[in-house]
């Protein structure tokens, strides 16, 4: 199943994808929420599908699509887990996990305007697949690590390079700007991915191929990840982890490439869509 939210900002309903049809499933009366995921809403929404689909609405194609989760408690990235982007970064490869929050007030829609920051001179692009838990995890085994996901959605990790890097402190100040977390189109449920370590992963600026990428390259696994993430904090239902990005980022390259207002950047991830966002100068 294809979890989805649709309509305008601040006022999204719930919908699925359902036979290449998006439905509205408002009448369900839940929003994806914790408690949503909390409480086994993923087996409880397929069940009642099977009786109501028919007399759900369809949603148009011109609506907007929102975040897929509704105000997750955290969201919390993995740095530098690949190492050909580790390498391009002038980093080492890590030996355990990077960790960094992103701020939740910087998750907009999957095709929202991407808002350069206000002072910005460095707004990159990160395509990274995010993980949504699905079940409160404290200490969870690798073994027992893929239990604890409901699905998957695509993220572009943008990061205001001077403000992460040059600005001292934690990396958190370039990753949280308005705008800076797209998620979605939509939430892909476990049983929708057969491989989640074997996906395609791409970027383009201006139509132009920046990344190209996989997940079989990860440096530290899923598994690996919630495990470890379990060890220094409560993993909540409908949490995002971002699991990294491949090459090909704009600090990496020779010189430099940033965005600017007017250029759009389009990502994708096999079996979870593809999103766009156009750049616009902070107002």
């Amino acid at each position: 199943m294809k979890l989805i939210r649709f309509g305008a900002v601040g006022t999204e309903k719930p919908g699925v994808i359902l036979d290449g049809k998006k439905l509205d499933v408002s009448s369900f009366g839940e929003d994806y929420t914790q408690d949503f995921f909390a409480n086994d809403g993923i087996n409880r929404l397929a069940a009642w599908l099977e009786k109501q689909a028919a007399s759900c609405p369809e949603i148009p194609e011109t609506e907007r699509l929102g975040a897929p989760v509704f105000r997750p408690s955290k969201m919390i990235c993995i740095g530098l887990n690949y190492a050909d982007h580790a390498k391009e970064s002038n980093m080492d490869i890590p030996k355990e996990p990077v960790i960094f929050f992103k701020a939740t007030s910087a998750i907009v829609g999957p095709n929202d305007d991407l808002v350069i920051p206000k002072g910005s001179e460095k707004t990159d692009w990160e395509v990274e697949l995010a993980v949504v838990i699905g079940k409160k995890a404290s200490y969870v085994s690798k073994e027992d690590a893929m239990d604890y996901i409901a699905g998957y959605c695509l993220h572009n990790d943008y990061s205001e390079r001077a403000f992460q890097i040059e600005r001292g402190g934690q990396w958190v100040k370039g990753k949280s700007c308005d705008t800076f977390a797209p998620l979605g189109p939509f939430i892909a449920t476990k049983d929708e991915i057969e491989d989640v370590h074997n996906l395609k992963l791409w970027l383009t600026v201006n139509g132009e191929t920046m990344q190209d990428g996989n997940t079989s390259n990860f440096i530290f696994d899923i598994p690996t990840s919630i495990s470890y993430l379990s060890n220094f904090m409560t993993l909540m239902p409908g949490d995002i982890i971002s699991t990294g990005t491949p090459a090909g980022v704009g600090l990496g390259m020779k010189p430099p490439v940033y965005l600017k207002p007017g250029d759009v950047v389009e990502l994708g991830i096999d079996g979870l869509g593809s999103s766009k966002q156009v750049a616009k100068a902070f107002e």
